[in-house]
């Protein structure tokens, strides 16, 4: 073995035993709320990477579409006809605010939305509930705020993992977040003139 591999060695040995301690003290488990946001891509997609990662664990676990109406996508097509025994999927969407044009329309489907997914946190058999593009409804105040930070806080189950996506997360549901991600735009497509592609973006 080189010298440069024996300070590897070292080095990386050194680093494992830092890491094993630090390991060691993590012992607690709970269920999680986990903010998806920013303007880059990504946010639903690592939503439904882990509702896939519970279906692989036969974990029960849910989505509620908040926005995304009734165009058919990879994952809810997926879901619909391999995994809706483990996996309870409702689209509660009519499209984008700019596709529907009808503001009260819009407001009575993300209340319906809303009340669904807390019917799904509610049932402790569901171990993760992805609610995905809630934060757009939350942007556009179609659902309140204060009744979600509220509910996540006092009715959530304990062991129930709740998913949040879409852009300008609200800064009351990021303090009480347990895991934020910010998703941060370099480059996109688009303003390239590529249209929104199948396999990549639905």
């Amino acid at each position: 073995m080189s010298a440069e591999n024996d300070r590897h060695a070292t080095k990386m040995a050194k680093k494992k035993a830092a890491r094993d301690k630090i390991m060691a003290t993590k012992t607690d488990e709970k269920g999680l709320i986990i903010v998806h946001t920013g303007k880059g891509k990504g946010k639903s997609s690592a939503g439904f990477g882990m509702i896939f990662r519970c279906i692989a664990h036969d974990m029960k676990c849910a989505v509620v579409q908040f926005i995304k109406g009734g165009m058919s996508t990879g994952e809810r097509d997926l879901i619909l006809s391999k995994f809706n025994d483990i996996c309870d999927f409702h689209t509660m969407g009519e499209g984008f605010t700019w596709e529907t044009q009808d503001r009260d329309r819009d407001v009575e489907m993300a209340q319906a939305a809303w009340n669904k997914a807390k019917d799904l946190i509610r049932d402790p058999s569901n171990k993760m509930v992805l609610l995905d593009e809630i934060n757009i409804a939350l942007r556009y105040d179609y659902i309140d705020i204060n009744d979600v930070v509220s509910f996540l806080v006092d009715e959530k189950p304990p062991m129930t993992h709740v998913v949040l996506t879409g852009r300008n997360a609200k800064d009351d549901l990021i303090e009480i977040a347990d895991l934020v991600t910010e998703m941060e735009l370099v480059k996109h497509p688009f303003r390239s003139g590529i249209k929104a592609q199948i396999g990549v973006e639905y």
